[in-house]
């Protein structure tokens, strides 16, 4: 039978319309966006501002995320984010655009080989964040779920809900949280609902030339999973350090986390290794 989607005619029409519109809002964003003084751009500043998501610093992170021990055959799935972080100064205000673009490849976890890549769903976050310079700072806005998975590796779903970013930097410490909830509200009938959850904590400890210590699991639920499905709660971290090629300043860091709550029925994953590296854009 062939899948009800909600406007599905025009879907395609609809999609490049969308990914035209952020192409454009993001080169707009750019050309206004607060730059960094010369001064911030030393190591150890500069670290404290990578780790802050409402900094005024644009960067471009790429976040490798891979998932080991998963089913029966102990599959792998790997998840490639790409991630812009785009601030922009409105009046007393800063505006942090953090579109998220994953690259997917999802294996079958039924059988010892085989699976499936494409793009993943994008992921829109808007932070709203006073100007003034504070110890502690926050920002909320809106997230918003584009259903730009190729089939299997999307929700086929649009969705939204509010999100909220607090930190807090104490001489070498920098901490804080990003949360959010999102509920479908639109696309393929005969597609799940979603209605998911996030939060991550960030812990942050510099050490000299730009070296640090982190640690920042993404704890997850899916409220419309059955009991036992419901929650993946990684502990670890790792470490990090800001560094150059030629003048290009670059954030590198490396993560591992054991999952202590995993999904039961689907036998979700033990563990997982992050490896990230932050294009930094000081001016």
């Amino acid at each position: 039978m062939a899948r009800n989607h909600v406007g599905s005619g025009k879907k395609g029409d609809q999609m490049r319309e969308l990914v035209s519109a952020i192409a454009v809002g993001l080169g707009l964003a750019f050309a206004t966006a607060r730059p960094v003084s010369a001064q911030e751009a030393d190591a150890g500043d500069l670290a404290k501002q990578a780790q802050n998501p409402l900094s005024s610093l644009i960067s471009l992170p790429f976040q490798n995320n891979a998932s080991f021990g998963i089913g029966p055959f102990d599959r792998t799935q790997n998840v490639l984010n790409i991630q812009p972080v785009v601030p922009v100064t409105v009046g007393n205000w800063n505006i942090i655009n953090r579109p998220i673009l994953p690259v997917i490849y999802q294996p079958d976890i039924t059988a010892a080989e085989g699976g499936e890549s494409g793009l993943g769903d994008l992921n829109y976050q808007v932070f709203f964040s006073p100007l003034k310079p504070s110890p502690v700072t926050w920002g909320i806005g809106p997230v918003i779920l584009f259903p730009t998975g190729k089939d299997g590796l999307g929700s086929d779903k649009w969705a939204a809900g509010p999100a909220g970013v607090l930190v807090y930097i104490k001489d070498k410490w920098v901490f804080g949280g990003i949360i959010q909830n999102i509920w479908s509200f639109a696309g393929d009938s005969d597609a799940a609902d979603v209605n998911q959850f996030l939060f991550q904590y960030f812990i942050n400890y510099n050490l000299e030339k730009g070296l640090y210590l982190v640690t920042a699991p993404i704890i997850t639920a899916n409220w419309e999973a059955p009991d036992g499905d419901k929650w993946i709660v990684p502990v670890g971290g790792g470490v990090g350090k800001i560094f150059a090629v030629g003048s290009q300043k670059i954030n590198g860091s490396v993560h591992a986390y054991y999952n202590v709550v995993k999904p039961e029925t689907l036998d979700g994953p033990d563990w997982s290794l992050r490896l990230q590296l932050q294009f930094l854009f000081p001016k």
